[in-house]
């Protein structure tokens, strides 16, 4: 048995067809520490998932999108060398796929849309262990819904992170001194069997506590980028690969935005020490960043990230110079409601802070049901149409000009909200969104070019 144990994750599209899935076997042949594999949905599934789970549709438009889906898992199927040994389980997949679809009550129970969305994490794992088999890896389609225990949240599950651990030992640990298994990113179950899922992004999260639980080494993050840059490279070419990161910069970095790490990544990593690595699964030559507790350099900037769609929400009372409690009470609501805040600013007689509020998202639906609730104890306004703009780093409160290069740098912006010194690793700030990806690029200009 392997002592230093790798869980590798590949994302969606890093298992997309046939291609992509053979690039991936590689990297696995080709490290023996690597014992359990967690895949996503082959890309452009879940999207035809999700439409299926939540839009009202025809039976016409439903059968539509079934059979793209359809289309995309035979199209790797078909290049197969023996395709007989899993087109049976696939058709038994596909046929659960079309009765969860055409249930008459899919867009209104989330137990439902989970066992929906479950699909395509359950069609490209078992579809990969067979692409892995071509490889002479003695590949395991593992149901990770036997170990992943969760609470009956739906479509937005929390981990029992100890019931997992146990439930690993016994379950999984014992097979991987023979095989290696593939499971499911992005699913669990509840104590009672029903099929839950960790929210979107969730494979990372998926894979960090797989790794927690069965002790392993290092955990790696498989993506289309080559690890994580110094800030989105779609907003300029100028960014640049890091090639390490401390724990708490990486989770500042997934918080406010950067898509190559789900937030929740890191927690497992750094309660068991397991060392990230994210690279690219089409050009793994070239290497990757490494997420590790201590870095051996932490500069002052290490990136800038980018959240979109926020809302500013400031409540009023003009008894809250006198009203003790009144700060209680408002972020009680916010807790019930189950929302985070980023960014908070106070005066005498206002509080006003940030909600995340992407369109057609559970946290869209919550901020509407929070927002009615604070009317009632406080006059509410709510501006939209901003996004926000971090740099993330090291000692930032302390080291003296790092916040008036920042400053300078951007002073031909309007900032409407500003956040600092409370963490030692970010600035922060809310801007327009016209303005954001400008700000950025003149940002990334000022410190890192």
């Amino acid at each position: 048995m392997t002592t230093t144990l790798n869980v590798a994750k590949f994302g969606g599209t890093s298992v997309a067809n046939y291609e992509t899935m053979c690039s991936c076997a590689k990297i696995i042949a080709n490290n023996p520490n690597t014992r359990v594999v967690v895949v996503s949905a082959a890309a452009g599934v879940t999207n035809h998932l999700v439409a299926l789970a939540n839009t009202p549709l025809t039976s016409v438009q439903i059968d539509d999108i079934v059979q793209k889906i359809t289309d995309i898992e035979l199209a790797i199927v078909n290049r197969l060398k023996h395709p007989e040994d899993v087109q049976e389980k696939l058709t038994v997949k596909l046929e659960e796929l079309k009765a969860l679809a055409t249930n008459e009550e899919i867009n209104f129970r989330d137990d439902l849309k989970d066992a929906l969305l479950s699909m395509g994490e359950r069609m490209s794992s078992l579809l990969f262990s067979a692409v892995l088999r071509e490889f002479e890896v003695p590949a395991i389609n593992f149901d990770v819904r036997k170990v992943l225990r969760t609470n009956s949240t739906f479509t937005n599950a929390s981990p029992e992170v100890s019931t997992i651990k146990q439930l690993s030992h016994s379950l999984l640990l014992p097979e991987l001194s023979h095989s290696v298994m593939v499971t499911q990113g992005f699913v669990g179950a509840d104590d009672q069997g029903r099929t839950t899922t960790l929210g979107r992004g969730g494979s990372d999260f998926t894979a960090a506590l797989l790794a927690e639980a069965i002790e392993a080494e290092t955990c790696e993050i498989w993506t289309d980028v080559i690890g994580v840059y110094t800030t989105d490279p779609r907003i300029t070419d100028k960014a640049k690969p890091l090639p390490e990161l401390s724990f708490e910069e990486a989770a500042e970095m997934a918080t406010f935005g950067a898509k190559v790490l789900h937030p929740a990544t890191m927690e497992p990593a750094l309660r068991q020490n397991i060392k990230v690595f994210v690279g690219s699964s089409r050009e793994p030559e070239k290497g990757g960043t490494w997420i590790v507790r201590d870095c051996e350099h932490e500069p002052s900037y290490r990136a800038i990230t980018r959240r979109k769609d926020q809302v500013m929400v400031t409540v009023k009372t003009p008894k809250m110079m006198y009203a003790q409690g009144f700060l209680q009470r408002v972020f009680t609501i916010i807790a019930k409601h189950q929302l985070s805040v980023d960014l908070v600013t106070t005066s005498e007689i206002s509080v006003s802070f940030t909600l995340d509020n992407p369109p057609n998202t559970v946290s869209e639906k919550m901020n509407k049901e929070t927002l009615a609730e604070l009317t009632t104890i406080c006059d509410v306004s709510v501006e939209q149409g901003f996004d926000l703009v971090t740099v993330v780093g090291n000692n930032m409160h302390s080291a003296a000009g790092v916040s008036s290069k920042i400053f300078a740098a951007i002073s031909d912006f309007n900032l409407r909200m500003i956040c600092f010194g409370a963490n030692p690793h970010n600035l922060s700030f809310v801007v327009s969104n016209q303005d954001s990806e400008d700000v950025v690029k003149v940002l990334h200009n000022a410190l890192f070019e």
